[in-house]
């Protein structure tokens, strides 16, 4: 004879399917931020993120560049 009881969810099966809808929510974003950029534009956004953290870092100073022992 079957349960009367409802199987529940778990809250970590929640929590992988949010994470999945969420990251196909960015993947269609940037897809159709692609289709509309125009055709000569090779920069993208993200890139100056990422600069913009470079710069703060002084490599001729840094322990893996001088090959000095931390």
């Amino acid at each position: 004879m079957a349960s009367s009881s409802k199987k529940r969810t778990t809250f970590a099966k929640l929590n992988r399917e949010q994470k999945v809808r969420e990251k196909r929510a960015e993947k269609n974003a940037r897809r159709e931020a692609r289709k509309t950029e125009p055709v000569g534009s090779t920069a993208p956004a993200e890139e100056t993120v990422v600069n913009d953290l470079d710069n703060e870092i002084d490599l001729d100073k840094h322990p893996a560049v001088t090959g000095e022992q931390i």
